[in-house]
């Protein structure tokens, strides 16, 4: 009986009443104001049976409309409801709503796109106090989590784990971390047998973005896509076998059911947990090391510039022996391994790096893999990958004719985008785009400039902006993510 009072006493710190959720609804009276106020959202697919079993345990303990399922109902759509009807109870002198909009916090589970989706979404919406996020690992590789102390296995679904994790969320520090802009550019002639790719088959933050081509007369479409990333962009092998993975696991679900089997399906990737058996890390060297054999270098796909804190584009040589290059911006990819390491201070000024990487510096590491063989040597203690820049912004200019596709990877979620065979141009841009606040643990590996105040040289306010530069042929693209519509307060609609 004791026990039940104390859960109950618990689950009122972050409850919020279904007024405040769903618009008209009759006024509530609460014992008491919430400390934690949660809105959570969950993908039900991820995780196997998993994210069912979470929105059912969290509709239990908290109030059912406080609790989505992203299959349901997208999070841009849940966050203006609850913003517009946030603001006029405000606006009407509703002091719970108040406290709520201030002390709101964000829940969501599932794999790293499932949260880049709605970081995407919570930056569009550019509200003055955009809530900070937990992520629950219900993916393959829970980067995102496991960076921020969430771990990277999946989580019990039983009230007692969603219990733990609700205080966690409660005691959690915030954090900001860089958010990373990026766009696709495609054009292609008259009678190109390059088509654009299907929206349905690009990761969750990235969207299609139209423009007018300067010349319609020569141009059958210029078509471009925007989105973002928190984690990494990668091109090359790891993409092709992540490609390759998830192309199988929507050929057969059956065989991806839990956490587990999507682990050993996906030991395919070099870049795996250092906990699997030999036998499964020598499985997938051999698969990627064959996916490697058909896996055209960086250089022979794209010309490579960056551009540093000086705010000028220069050419990023890439050796001729990578075959996947990648945009890192947080410290593990592909389930908790670093590929950037820890170079010494000789080599950080040979290659004029800022040191340490930080979450939140304005600035990706750009890191390379030869072969199978090279990403298994991410296992050791001291293993990372080639270490070739780091950049404010990235940009890749593929060259005509070099290959039919490419393999594209935007935090866990990989796409085979075509490529013009003909005089058509494809290019992709990478940029920093301000900041989002993440919930961290006490003892979370992500760190940040605070935490190391005289080894960062650098600050994203202090940076070159991507909005401020004379000759940014994408202004337009990059005013926003592409996930949402900015949210209106009332004072904007009044002065219409």
């Amino acid at each position: 009986m004791k026990n039940n009072l104390e859960k109950n006493n618990m689950l009122k710190e972050f409850y919020i009443p279904t007024y405040i959720c769903v618009p008209e609804s009759p006024a509530e009276k609460v014992s008491q104001i919430p400390i934690c106020p949660v809105i959570v959202f969950i993908n039900s697919k991820s995780g196997g049976q998993l994210g069912h079993d979470l929105i059912v345990t969290y509709r239990k303990l908290l109030n059912h409309s406080q609790v989505f399922d992203l299959l349901e109902e997208a999070p841009d759509k849940v966050l203006h409801r609850l913003y517009g009807n946030l603001e006029r109870l405000k606006r009407d002198g509703d002091s719970l709503a108040a406290e709520i909009h201030k002390r709101l916090r964000l829940i969501v589970a599932g794999g790293d796109g499932t949260a880049g989706w709605l970081l995407g979404v919570v930056s569009d919406l550019k509200l003055v106090n955009p809530p900070p996020v937990a992520t629950v690992p219900l993916g393959t590789g829970n980067n995102l989590p496991y960076s921020f102390g969430w771990g990277k296995r999946n989580p019990g679904t039983d009230q007692k784990s969603v219990l733990s994790f609700l205080k966690l969320v409660r005691e959690a520090k915030e954090m900001k971390i860089d958010s990373w802009h990026i766009v696709m550019r495609m054009e292609s002639p008259k009678g190109s047998t390059c088509d654009p790719i299907a929206s349905l088959d690009l990761p969750h933050s990235l969207h299609a973005f139209h423009r007018v081509p300067n010349n319609p007369h020569d141009k059958e479409y210029s078509c471009t896509y925007r989105g973002g990333f928190w984690n990494y962009f990668s091109m090359g092998m790891d993409a092709q076998v992540s490609y390759d993975f998830h192309s199988e696991r929507k050929s057969h679900p059956e065989k991806f059911k839990n956490q587990l089997s999507n682990q050993i399906w996906s030991s395919l990737c070099a870049y795996s947990e250092v906990q699997k058996p030999i036998t499964f890390i020598i499985f997938s060297a051999e698969n990627i090391f064959e996916a490697g054999m058909h896996t055209r270098n960086i250089a022979q796909l794209a010309k490579v510039k960056i551009m540093k804190k000086s705010g000028k584009w220069e050419t990023l040589e890439i050796p001729q022996s990578i075959r996947s290059i990648v945009c890192l911006n947080l410290p593990s990819f592909s389930g908790g391994l670093n590929p950037w390491g820890t170079p010494s201070e000789r080599k950080q000024r040979k290659r004029d790096l800022v040191m340490p990487p930080l979450v939140d510096d304005g600035l990706v590491e750009i890191v390379g893999f030869k072969d199978a063989w090279h990403g298994l040597v991410l296992l050791s203690p001291k293993g990372h990958g080639t270490r070739l820049a780091q950049a404010h912004r990235v940009q890749f200019q593929f060259h005509k004719g070099a290959t039919e596709h490419a393999f594209m990877r935007l935090d866990g979620e990989p796409w085979k985008q075509p490529l013009p065979t003909d005089d058509g141009k494809v290019l992709v841009e990478i940029s920093h785009a301000g900041q989002v606040k993440m919930l961290a643990t006490k003892n979370c590996i992500a760190k940040g400039i605070h935490e190391a105040p005289a080894l960062s040289t650098v600050h994203p306010e202090s940076s070159s902006s991507s909005d401020d530069t004379d000759d940014d042929d994408f202004a337009e693209e990059r005013r926003n993510f592409g996930a949402a519509l900015s949210f209106r307060y009332m004072d904007d609609l009044t002065k219409e």
